[in-house]
């Protein structure tokens, strides 16, 4: 039988226990899950054997609860999000964000093969009822779930994953104008552009609009945007990374942050509209003659063309706050003037800035008939989310021609 191996004062040392000569501390060497060498470090060898008890305990527990179906949706989440390392800084963020403010506090506590596909749409239904959320948001919950439950289904812990259509049965039973997502029409772009351009308390939210109505860019693009990122004189912008406000683990606040975009398409060169580069000059001739250029800086970048009345850049949030002010102001209005001058109102939806962005892509989709380029244009990954939008334009362009036909075959059929 061989020796066993001591340490400098003798005691015995178990198996992957060793001991430094270099500066006498105490290591245990073991073997993670994925194969991985892995290592804990104590001063002495009495804190070191409590130290392998609790990670034996912590693996054991880990592992047998799991393999026995006894976890909870928590647990299988923090499981599955482990694995996703390609997910970047942003993305990760939104990602907790929207779990832990609506799974983990109540549906996560369930356990795993407790639930049922009913659970499931009882809860995305509670969410859309109870609290409010919009369907793309609940999208965006099942966008997390689904591959929680697939992952158990693949480790062999259920047989069937429960969140498998509950979404697309939670469409059927909502109202369609919920489900799709939405764009301006012309008539309400243009009554939206016309009060902000003429409104005192709003014209400032001009050139940021029109650059969002007139690129199609994402909001983060938008409001990252450098100085040098554009060229007025060759009329192009060259998008090339996002600004984004990311919460703060175990905090209710939001730090800044740079990210550069998800895919090779989000990089891009958009061409610039003579719209747009009014908007540039009128932002630059507007902050020369104010408060000077915005001095904020992010993660190393700076020169950012939009800010707010503090002076620092702007947020997704802060935007959406404006536009909703800005279309309850002119709905009030709008319908005063309706009555007055005896007409149909214009009536501006309830809407956020990503249906700017969607407008602006319906619009390029009512002139463009090459999906090809409206890809491009909009940075969009996958060409399927652009034969959506040109599935929609075109079916909105089909009903005005039908109806165009209509009054000129009016009398006689």
């Amino acid at each position: 039988m061989a020796n066993s191996r001591k340490d400098l004062k003798g005691n015995t040392l178990f198996r992957g226990e060793h001991q430094r000569k270099s500066d006498k501390r105490y290591m245990y060497i073991y073997i993670d899950p994925i194969g991985r060498k892995k290592y804990i470090y104590a001063d002495n060898l009495l804190e070191l054997r409590r130290r392998e008890d609790k990670l034996k305990k912590d693996q054991l527990d880990g592992l047998d609860i799991y393999a026995a179906g006894l976890a909870t949706i928590n647990s299988t989440y923090d499981r599955y999000i482990s694995t996703r390392i390609d997910l970047k800084d942003s993305t990760q963020s939104n990602y907790e964000y929207t779990y832990e403010r609506y799974v983990r506090d109540d549906f996560g506590k369930k356990k795993l093969v407790d639930v049922k596909y009913s659970d499931v749409l009882q809860f995305y239904t509670f969410l859309h009822s109870e609290r409010h959320l919009s369907f793309s948001t609940i999208e965006s919950v099942d966008g997390l779930l689904h591959p929680t439950f697939e992952l158990a289904v693949r480790d062999d812990i259920i047989r069937k994953n429960p969140t498998e259509g509950a979404k697309r049965e939670l469409a059927k039973r909502l109202p369609k104008t919920e489900t799709e997502r939405q764009a301006l029409t012309p008539e309400q772009q243009k009554a939206f552009m016309e009060y902000v351009a003429m409104s005192p308390v709003y014209y400032h939210w001009w050139p940021l609009f029109t650059v969002l109505l007139g690129t199609g860019m994402r909001i983060g693009e938008c409001t990252g945007l450098r100085w040098q990122d554009i060229d007025l004189k060759e009329g192009w912008i060259d998008v090339n990374h996002t600004l984004s406000y990311y919460p703060q683990k175990g905090s209710r606040t939001s730090k800044l942050r740079i990210s550069t975009p998800k895919t090779k398409a989000g990089c891009r060169i958009i061409p610039m509209m003579d719209a747009v580069k009014e908007a540039f000059q009128f932002e630059k001739e507007n902050q020369l003659a104010g408060k000077g250029y915005n001095q904020t800086v992010v993660d190393g970048y700076s020169g950012f063309i939009f800010q707010n009345k503090y002076g620092s850049v702007m947020s997704a949030a802060s935007v959406n706050k404006a536009i909703k002010r800005i279309y309850n102001d002119y709905n009030h209005e709008e319908e005063i003037d309706a009555v007055r001058e005896d007409r149909e109102p214009i009536i501006l939806p309830h809407f956020t800035c990503h249906y700017l962005r969607r407008t602006f892509a319906t619009r390029l989709c009512e002139v463009e008939d090459n999906p090809k380029v409206i890809q491009a244009v909009m940075g969009h990954r996958q060409i399927s989310t652009t034969y959506e939008i040109y599935a929609d334009s075109s079916d909105r362009r089909n009903k005005e021609s039908i109806n165009k036909l209509a009054a000129k075959l009016n009398g006689v059929f």
